[in-house]
């Protein structure tokens, strides 16, 4: 058990346009890393009720907007990881052109408009459904990551697939037992430029 709160350690790009096409991997976690979302045994993580509602909103996240496109994911017991790719529709084409913003503003359309309306839907279906109205479901922020390359795609996915094998060791898991070094990689991109890669 840590002795001290948590602090998620961003590598969140300084004057990146969070609203422009990109593809990015996202971990969101459970408020105070409560294991709201199911468990794992025997390597499968096998969600809770509340874990099937986060599966159902995230896949509502594309069916409500066109320039979205989800690709690998994973349900933990206590966080959320996935990739989305955000596309910029024009007459309904799909392109990715540059834009700029000033960083850290709330944009429509932006990575943290959608993960701020994806948390809201799950916590009011659950409040819907449940007696835990008005208790908190998500921490407060979410991590992110600007993938860059193929390389880089395929290796996130990977670790999202195997995450559920590798539980002993995520960093999210309080009672750990090593360290998997997934986010010490992730962390040597943080100063390198956003390149295209090609859909799955």
């Amino acid at each position: 058990m840590r002795d001290r709160p948590y602090r998620r350690r961003s590598i969140r790009l300084k004057n990146y346009d969070y609203s422009s096409s990109g593809i990015y991997f996202v971990t969101i976690c459970t408020y105070n890393r409560q294991c709201l979302f199911g468990k794992i045994i025997n390597g499968e993580m096998i969600l809770s009720e509340t874990g099937r509602i986060v599966g159902i909103e995230w896949i509502n996240v594309a069916i409500a907007r066109e320039n979205i496109m989800l690709d690998e994911y994973i349900i933990m017991p206590n966080h959320f990881h996935g990739i989305l790719w955000i596309k910029e529709i024009n007459n309904g084409i799909a392109n990715f052109p540059p834009k700029m913003h000033q960083f850290g503003r709330m944009v429509s359309g932006s990575l943290s408009a959608i993960i701020r309306g994806f948390k809201s839907a799950v916590t009011n279906r659950l409040h819907r459904i449940s007696e835990s109205s008005g208790k908190a479901i998500w921490q407060r922020n979410f991590y992110e990551h600007v993938i860059r390359d193929e390389t880089s795609l395929n290796r996130i996915r990977e670790y999202i697939i195997s995450n559920p094998l590798s539980w002993e060791l995520d960093r999210e898991n309080s009672e750990r037992k090593g360290e998997d070094g997934f986010y010490s990689w992730l962390a040597s991109f943080k100063t390198m430029p956003k390149v295209k890669v090609g859909a799955r």
